[in-house]
């Protein structure tokens, strides 16, 4: 099962009902404001990304064969990953400015393109790389 923060008001707003989903939760994707909402609204008391990565990947989970994978994405930063206890950084692929013509539909290009590698059975390398992929090209369309 996968879930997508979607917005900071989430877990600002919806803290009981992200509780009660977050034990299904095999892969959470977000980016740095969401991750930065859900520590305020869990009592982290962390704005460190990979800090908040680490911390929401140990929360309870109810199939614990699987463990939690967390993904930030951080706009021009590179895209943080936690998976199996590890955390790794992976830049994303660079555009030049005069060819950026909106970046408000990134974050869910970029999911999608992670997925589209998911559900093909490629490994987490993949999946990001593919996130990348979808992200450049639909925030220069």
């Amino acid at each position: 099962f996968t879930m997508n923060l979607s917005a900071a008001f989430i877990p600002a707003d919806h803290k009981e009902r992200l509780e009660t989903v977050l034990p299904y939760v095999d892969i959470l994707f977000g980016n740095e404001k969401e991750a930065e909402s859900l520590s305020k609204s869990f009592g982290y008391g962390t704005t460190d990304l990979k800090e908040i990565a680490r911390r929401i990947a140990s929360n309870p989970k109810v199939n614990e064969e699987r463990k939690r994978v967390v993904i930030i994405t951080q706009g021009p930063g590179p895209v943080i990953l936690f998976n199996e206890g590890v955390i790794t950084e992976h830049p994303i692929i660079p555009i030049a400015p005069e060819n950026i013509v909106a970046t408000n539909r990134a974050g869910d290009a970029w999911v999608g393109g992670f997925l589209s590698q998911l559900v093909l059975g490629r490994g987490l390398e993949d999946c990001i790389r593919g996130g990348h992929y979808a992200a450049n090209v639909i925030i220069q369309r």
